[in-house]
């Protein structure tokens, strides 16, 4: 049994948390002081590389490993495809051990599924609409139409380089041609 513990910020302590793992027979117990937001977490990549087949994680409660419910997921697929379980002791139905426990985070992983299909249908018919009343999405180009007809005249007209009419309007060429090939 592998623990993972984490707290938020340096004022917190990891004792309560150790203590808890250890009691729950964990021998081996990786433990960090970092955000849940914060994507870098050392130790929890320590822990899963060291994850073996067989190997259970155990966690105090869920929100000390995963930030989301989608975050969850992922981390529960990172430990089942190297062969481990997951189990907290606060949550005794989140628990791979076990086949209830299993069917648990598998309905979770389909609502979350559900819901990423329901958010992208809403956020597309929201582009669509935005789109129809002549919102444009992306970046501003970064040369305007009369700055990309000036070039033209000065590359057709003139037979300047496009390097130096690049320069004249302070881009890159890359961004020159890209303009001119619209």
């Amino acid at each position: 049994m592998i623990g993972y513990a984490r707290v938020s910020t340096i004022g917190q302590e990891l004792d309560q948390q150790r203590d808890e793992l250890t009691a729950a027979g964990c021998v081996r117990i990786f433990a960090e002081k970092v955000s849940g937001a914060t994507r870098e977490r050392p130790e929890l990549a320590r822990m899963l590389d060291h994850l073996r087949p067989g190997d259970v994680v155990i966690v105090t409660r869920l929100d000390r490993l995963a930030r989301s419910t989608r975050d969850l997921l992922d981390l529960g697929e990172q430990i089942a495809a190297k062969g481990g379980d997951l189990r907290s002791l606060a949550e005794p139905w989140a628990d791979t051990t076990t086949p209830a426990g299993k069917m648990v985070l598998t309905v979770f992983g389909g609502i979350a599924e559900f819901e990423r299909s329901l958010i992208l249908a809403r956020t597309n018919t929201g582009r669509r609409e935005a789109m129809g009343r002549g919102v444009q999405f992306g970046r501003r180009p970064t040369l305007t139409a009369s700055q990309i007809e000036h070039a033209r005249k000065l590359i057709d007209d003139e037979g300047r380089s496009v390097a130096e009419v690049a320069e004249i309007l302070n881009v890159h060429r890359a961004t020159l041609y890209r303009a001119l090939s619209r």
